[in-house]
C-alpha cells in the first residue's frame, strides 16, 4: 500500500484506511507510539502501558551504563 502525506494546518498527516484501523483494533482514542531507526518510521498501538514503561526504563538504564561504549562501537 502506498500512501502520501496530506497537509493538516502547518503539519503533515498520514491517513490510515478504515480497514487497517479495524484490523489492528485502533480508533481515535488509541495511543500510538512512533519510533524510527533513522531510515524507517514505525507506528504501533500502545497496548500495555506498564510494559512499555518498564522497557523504556530498562533502555535508559542500559544507555546510562553502556551508552558511551555503544557509541564508540557504532563508529
Amino acid at each position: 500500500m502506498l500512501k502520501r502525506l496530506t497537509r493538516h494546518g502547518n503539519s503533515l498527516a498520514l491517513v490510515i484506511d478504515k480497514g487497517v484501523l479495524e484490523l489492528l483494533n485502533i480508533d481515535a482514542d488509541t495511543p500510538l507510539e512512533i519510533t524510527t531507526d533513522g531510515t524507517l518510521l514505525l507506528i504501533s498501538p500502545v497496548r500495555d502501558e506498564e510494559r512499555r514503561r518498564k522497557f523504556q526504563k530498562a533502555v535508559e538504564k542500559a544507555n546510562a551504563k553502556y551508552g558511551r561504549v555503544l557509541k564508540r562501537l557504532a563508529c
